[in-house]
């Protein structure tokens, strides 16, 4: 693969994990932290993150194998769950398929959310998952998996610093600023999920022609 394959690789992933719009979010779960325990939440965020998409991406095709899914079938599947959220994105809106409002109203409550739900479902949801699994099942290079797992590290650390100054940027874009911000993410991600679905019906008219 290519460079420039892998930056579209890097901007898929920024966009889907959308770590601006989680900004509203994070602030509303951590309004009663100090900055000490807000900067541990960060750093062990990032670092969930990056584990589970890692194991994602290496791991997820042996698990498709196993309950016999094809991955042609699941690239439709993935298409399906992306468009679904850049519609929901498209309307400055968190997606459903990360959390819902009764989540989000628990997790304010909860003494630790750096995992759960700021990692997984909010930044390494089902469509981060899914995604990171089909950009894997296109390298048949070990370098290229390789380079795959970096792309995957760089992307995650860059939430850090997002989060760290989660406050002065809130402030400085406002709900307008990230509501805008979110939108052009969502009208990315939808070109990229009618992508994924036409490559997985086209590979699945080819393989039954």
């Amino acid at each position: 693969m290519d460079f420039t394959s892998f930056i579209h690789i890097f901007i898929t992933l920024i966009s889907i994990m959308n770590p601006l719009g989680v900004i509203p979010i994070f602030l509303a779960i951590t309004a009663d932290q100090s900055a000490h325990q807000k900067r541990s939440s960060i750093k062990r965020t990032v670092t969930a993150v990056i584990l589970i998409l890692l194991i994602s991406a290496y791991g997820g095709n042996y698990l498709l194998s196993f309950f016999g899914i094809d991955i042609d079938s699941f690239r439709i599947a993935g298409g399906i769950l992306l468009l679904l959220m850049s519609v929901h994105m498209l309307q400055a809106k968190t997606p459903t398929v990360k959390t819902n409002e009764n989540e989000q109203s628990e997790a304010v409550e909860k003494e630790d959310i750096a995992v759960v739900p700021l990692a997984i479902p909010l930044l390494a949801g089902p469509g981060s998952i899914s995604t990171v699994i089909l950009f894997s099942s296109s390298m048949p290079t070990l370098i290229d998996k390789l380079a795959l797992g970096i792309i995957i590290a760089v992307s995650g650390l860059l939430i850090l610093p997002t989060l760290l100054l989660s406050k002065p940027i809130g402030k400085r874009l406002g709900s307008t600023g990230l509501n805008i911000a979110t939108r052009i993410m969502g009208l990315i991600l939808a070109s990229i999920s009618v992508k994924f679905i036409l490559e997985g019906v086209l590979h699945f008219l080819k393989g039954n022609i």
